[in-house]
């Protein structure tokens, strides 16, 4: 069986060597686009979570301040 291709008909090694290129090249435009959004929430929850320490530090030092005004009587009572 004879070959009649021309070679209008058949992409060359090169053409398709370029759409490769092109579909890489989108690719990458993608991953980068998806990881911009991925940095972005990850800046946003390590705001979240160091608001969250601090207010979490803020309600343990109320608590403490509390603790220390209990009459010595009864935080003695709570402790057994």
């Amino acid at each position: 069986m004879v070959n009649n291709a021309t070679p209008m008909s058949k992409p060359s090694q090169v053409e398709q060597i370029a759409e490769r290129v092109e579909r890489l090249l989108l690719r990458y435009a993608e991953v980068q686009r998806t990881n911009g959004l991925l940095a972005q929430q990850v800046e946003l929850l390590t705001h979240e979570r160091d608001s969250l320490k601090s207010r979490l530090s803020a309600a343990r030092s109320r608590v403490d301040a509390l603790l220390e005004r209990l009459p010595e009587n009864l935080a003695a009572k709570d402790a057994s």
